[in-house]
């Protein structure tokens, strides 16, 4: 089995069956020994199948961790009906906080209480770490050594991003947390509650992180393919 039309068909059918998505270096897994697919091969039918899938109620989309098929939002509340469960529900405090960190990261608590003028409470941290949207990257290097904090490529999928340039742009018209939260609801079946607007500090360029240039605007690299 060497020819594009049959390497296009198996990627197809690996990403319709994948519960995760998939990177170009797995799909390149797939054909093993039998047949010498190249990521630029991959790539290319990756584009094909995007193109040909648009218009559909399943679009491919490139994601941070790689690709996926996903319902598309207009057709997303009708097949919710399908398995009608109680979405999950996250407080303003939860949002507010995800917010900060996703347009300010990398951030401490003390930076995320001096934006919202309240204490963070160690329950919406854990929240938030434990669905996989946030973790600790590294510590700051002053007095104390507080934790930084930083979106992770679960927060990128779930959101249907790829980098956070794709992040809603900052607009005082709308609250940023409403941006958030609009996006939340929009891929994660959740719901949230309203909240005021919060000025957030612009993005850094870049900021050192034990020893690390961290730039939260880059795009995350994807991960190497086997030798």
């Amino acid at each position: 089995m060497t020819n594009t039309a049959d390497v296009k068909r198996i990627i197809e059918a690996a990403l319709l069956c994948a519960q995760q998505p998939m990177a170009v270096a797995d799909l390149r897994r797939l054909f093993a020994d039998e047949v010498d697919v190249g990521p630029d091969t991959v790539r290319a039918l990756l584009e094909t199948l995007r193109l040909e899938w648009q218009g559909r109620g399943v679009e491919l989309v490139p994601l941070a961790s790689g690709w996926r098929f996903q319902t598309t939002p207009d057709i997303a509340r009708f097949i919710e009906r399908l398995n009608p469960e109680r979405p999950p529900r996250y407080s303003r405090a939860v949002l507010e906080t995800l917010a900060i960190i996703a347009y300010r990261q990398p951030a401490t608590r003390g930076d995320i209480e001096e934006i919202r003028g309240v204490t963070v409470s160690a329950q919406i941290i854990k929240t938030l770490e434990d669905r996989g949207w946030i973790e600790v990257i590294g510590h700051k290097d002053v007095v104390g050594r507080p934790a930084l904090f930083a979106t992770t490529r679960q927060f990128l999928d779930d959101l249907g991003l790829r980098t956070l340039r794709e992040l809603p742009a900052l607009d005082a018209s709308l609250p940023v947390v409403e941006a958030i939260g609009q996006r939340v609801i929009e891929f994660t079946d959740a719901t949230v509650s309203p909240s005021p607007a919060i000025e957030l500090p612009s993005l850094p360029d870049a900021v050192t992180v034990s020893g690390a240039s961290f730039n939260p605007l880059s795009p995350i690299p994807e991960p190497p393919a086997d030798p």
